[in-house]
């Protein structure tokens, strides 16, 4: 399992500039401090809040509406830019160390399994990561057809693919896909663990093409999507093999989360499903 205090320069350095810059959402321009993301026609099942049992109390399992895609060419966006942040210290996109980007296989919507030499399965409940790719124009939005997303998280255990140890021959939990005329994109992955630290999440880097993924070059916005704490309550509690998330799970908040505690509204993404269903993650990237 991932230890923060061993990550060493790479985790520690963007963490300190994250804290000490001015409202990393001062940088695109947004007024009014932290909002929500308005959209047009988003009444989808898939924008269930959480676990079906019902809304918390904790505004960390409170998700904005208008946080999974919705429908039609033409998007309100209230509050701007999904915010950027550090890729942290296991991209695997030729940042820092190893670059997954350039090799046959990354193509694919299921990164449950490795692909090319590698032969693992990362093993979990079994997630569906909906995104909607937007080109922001003021307060307006239309879809991004033909953009691409990279895609990568931690396993049930809280270890990456190609760095941590017992899982550094493995390239699982990492996928590109492209965007539909409406901006839209899926993955199929596995539910991930929460480390110390860290309140769960997913990393992601958009890209204006699949061409310019698939060779690390022009990307547009590197981000993280969390998932609310209800639903990972849940699996934490009930799903087999993520018993050494519940103690992490239990010390950390959105508050306290290095990348989160200076706001998540634009970040914390729509679930619903269940542990023996599995789940369906949704979010509105406008880059």
């Amino acid at each position: 399992m991932t230890d923060e205090h061993d990550l060493g320069l790479d985790h520690v350095l963007p963490r300190i500039i994250e804290r000490n810059r001015i409202g990393r959402r001062g940088l695109f321009g947004i007024a009014g401090g932290v909002g929500l993301v308005a959209l047009a026609g988003c009444g989808d099942d898939e924008t269930t809040s959480g676990s079906g049992s019902g809304s918390s109390s904790d505004p960390s399992s409170r998700t904005p509406p208008g946080g999974a895609p919705g429908g039609g060419s033409n998007v309100q966006v209230a509050d701007g830019e999904i915010p950027e942040e550090t890729a942290g210290p296991y991209p695997a996109d030729g940042s820092n160390g190893p670059n997954v980007l350039t090799e046959s296989g990354i193509v694919r919507s299921d990164i449950r399994s490795s692909f090319g030499s590698a032969s693992g399965v990362a093993e979990g409940v079994p997630t569906t990561v909906r995104l909607r790719i937007l080109n922001l124009d003021g307060d307006d939005a239309t879809p991004l057809a033909g953009a691409a997303v990279y895609l990568w998280h931690c396993d049930r255990d809280g270890n990456y693919s190609l760095y941590s140890e017992g899982a550094s021959d493995e390239n699982y939990l990492r996928g590109v896909q492209e965007a539909d005329d409406d901006g839209r994109l899926e993955f199929t992955t596995i539910f991930p663990a929460t480390y110390s630290g860290r309140w769960p999440h997913m990393h992601f880097e958009v890209y204006e093409s699949l061409d310019a993924a698939t060779s690390a070059s022009e990307k547009l916005r590197t981000s993280q999507l969390a998932l609310p704490a209800d639903v990972a309550q849940e699996v934490y509690d009930n799903a087999e093999g993520y018993e050494s998330s519940l103690e992490t799970f239990a010390q950390v908040s959105l508050d306290t989360d290095m990348v989160f505690s200076d706001g998540y509204s634009l970040q914390l993404a729509k679930v619903s499903g269940s542990v023996d269903d599995g789940y369906t993650v949704s979010l509105t990237v406008p880059v």
